[in-house]
Formats: C-alpha cells, sequence, structure tokens
C-alpha cells in the first residue's frame, strides 16, 4: 500500500484529527490540564527548520501517557506564561517541583505560573557549561599548535627541507593529541582506557593549565555525586569557587559567575537528587518520531500524533 495515500486516509478519514478541539491553535499551543502532577520538568526541544517549542512535562507519567502537560511554538516568557494561565490556578498550586536549566525565561514562567514549586536547575546543565570551559581552553591550545606547525613548514619550505613533525611516545604528534583528546576531557580517570589514561599523561604533562582545568571540573562533578547534605554541598561549592578565582582561567571565571548567580536553585537538586533528564529523554523520543516521518511537514497532524502517544 502507498504509506502517502495510508497517511492521507487516517488523517481525513480514520481519525479525529479533523473534530480534535485543540487543532484550530495546535501549532501555538496545546494544554493537557489533566496531566498535571506535583512534580513537572520545561525544556525546549525543536521540531522542523530549528522552529523552538516549551514542552511542559509530568514526571509522574514517566514518558508514557499523561506526560504532556502543554507545548507552547518559541521560548518567550511572556508566551509560555499565558499558556499555563489557561489552567486553573487550584491545580497549579498543586505543583510543589519544576526542573529545567539556566534559561532565565523558563525561571520566570515557573515563578509566575507554580507559585508554590521549588525551581530545580538541571545539574547536568550546570556540569555541561565546566566541560564547555574545559574544551575551549583545549581547542584554544590546538589552534596555537596549528599555527605553530604552519609557521613551522612555511620555514621549512624556505630552507628547502622537509618538516618533521615532533612525534610523542604514543605515537600523536601534538596536533593529534589535542584533537584525540577531546573525548577524554569528559570522562572520569577511573573511566579512561589504558590509551586514554597514556594521552592524558602525556596532554597534562605538556599543558599543565588544561590539567588544572579538567581538575576543576571532575572536583564540580564529585560535588553532585558524593554530597548527600544541601549545607555540606553548598559549602563545597563555595570552595570550589575560590579555587576558580585562583585558577586564573577566564573560561572558569564565566562559569563560577553564573553558577554563583543561580546557586539558590543549584542547590535545590540536594532535595530530591532531581534532574531534567525526563525531559531530556522525551525530547529525544520526540525527534526519533519526527525522523520516523522524515520531518515535520504538518505541524497540527504531527502534535495530534505526538498527544495520541503521550497526553
Amino acid at each position: 500500500m502507498d504509506g502517502k495515500q495510508l497517511q492521507d486516509q487516517y488523517k481525513n478519514h480514520l481519525s479525529d484529527f479533523h473534530d480534535w478541539d485543540q487543532k484550530p491553535h495546535a501549532e501555538q499551543w496545546t494544554v493537557f490540564t489533566g496531566n498535571i502532577s506535583e512534580r513537572l520538568s520545561i525544556d525546549e526541544t525543536s521540531f522542523s527548520n530549528g522552529e523552538l517549542y516549551t514542552i511542559v512535562s509530568s514526571k509522574t507519567a514517566k514518558g508514557k501517557k499523561g506526560t504532556i502537560l502543554a507545548t507552547i511554538k518559541g521560548t518567550k516568557a511572556e508566551d509560555i506564561i499565558a499558556v499555563l494561565e489557561r489552567i486553573p490556578l487550584k491545580l497549579r498550586n498543586k505543583v510543589r517541583e519544576v526542573t529545567m536549566d539556566m534559561a532565565p525565561n523558563m525561571a520566570k514562567a515557573i515563578r509566575r505560573c507554580f507559585m508554590n514549586a521549588r525551581r530545580v536547575i538541571d545539574r547536568f546543565h550546570v556540569q555541561k557549561l565546566v566541560y564547555d570551559a574545559v574544551q575551549e581552553l583545549r581547542i584554544k591550545y590546538r589552534w596555537e599548535v596549528l599555527d605553530e606547525e604552519s609557521k613551522q613548514i612555511a620555514s621549512a619550505r624556505k630552507k628547502g627541507i622537509l618538516y618533521d613533525p615532533e612525534v610523542l611516545p604514543n605515537g600523536d604528534t601534538i596536533k593529534q593529541l589535542l584533537a584525540r583528546s577531546r573525548y577524554l576531557l569528559f570522562k572520569h580517570p577511573s573511566n579512561w582506557t589504558v590509551s586514554q589514561k597514556h594521552r592524558a599523561e602525556l596532554l597534562f604533562l605538556r599543558f599543565p593549565l588544561l590539567k588544572k582545568a579538567y581538575g576543576l571540573g571532575m572536583a564540580l562533578g564529585d560535588i553532585f555525586n558524593k554530597c548527600k547534605d544541601k549545607q555540606l554541598a553548598f559549602t563545597k561549592l563555595g570552595l570550589w569557587h575560590n579555587q576558580v578565582e585562583n585558577s586564573g582561567i577566564p573560561s572558569f571565571e564565566s562559569v563560577a559567575r553564573s553558577i554563583a548567580a543561580h546557586h539558590t536553585d543549584i542547590l535545590h537538586y540536594f532535595d530530591n537528587r532531581s534532574t531534567n533528564a525526563s525531559a531530556e529523554s522525551f525530547n529525544a523520543k520526540l525527534k526519533a518520531f519526527r525522523s520516523l516521518f522524515r520531518g515535520v511537514r504538518d505541524t497540527p497532524f504531527f502534535l495530534y500524533r505526538v498527544m495520541k502517544l503521550y497526553a
């Protein structure tokens, strides 16, 4: 059977898409009041052509039916608030916790719409900032090495000799060492393979500031992994902030200032160890569903099918 014809038959005759009560405004917003729960997540995702939608989901449903509370086109706080305020205040006041990233528009929407809810900034977004700072330093060194190599190649040509780059004991050139160290800098030393451990030793011997940056990144991860007490975590974050200030790494200083500005919502993680992983997992399901149909050409119909599965 022709797939396109079957889809058209389903859309126009077999399904109740044209009778769907949210069809007139589905492309702009949808709300499913009955799916509200005490613990929610909020995140943005892209359906097609980079068009962002904000998804508010219930953790209680665990990514199955009843997961979607609301979808809103765009990420502007005012638009999110306008849609969420369609949910009766009595129900919104029952929400006790909302996990989110560090976006200020999300924080504003939660503050206005779920006044009794604790805002929890996802720990993995915080750690990503730190990992990005480590990678920024690695990339900076890589460009410096590439620039120096270009100069040496040009100099060798002028002298009429063949340029022979330095080869390290593991077989990498310095340029390759920096390029191939990308993934090991995301991993804890206990998870390194033998070759990664050797590469890390060579890398940190050559670039001690990168070793310091990597150590700061792992130290922050250890705070989230090992601290059970919120007050202890607060103390350790303060000590970590002091280490960053003494490190002299500009990108880390920016990260530390961002963490300090959001430290209250970050520390709420230690109350229930809640993350935004459920929202990220649900976003992955939406993207897989989108790829199954080779993109989204008819957004209201795509949302209708999503709602049938998850709302």
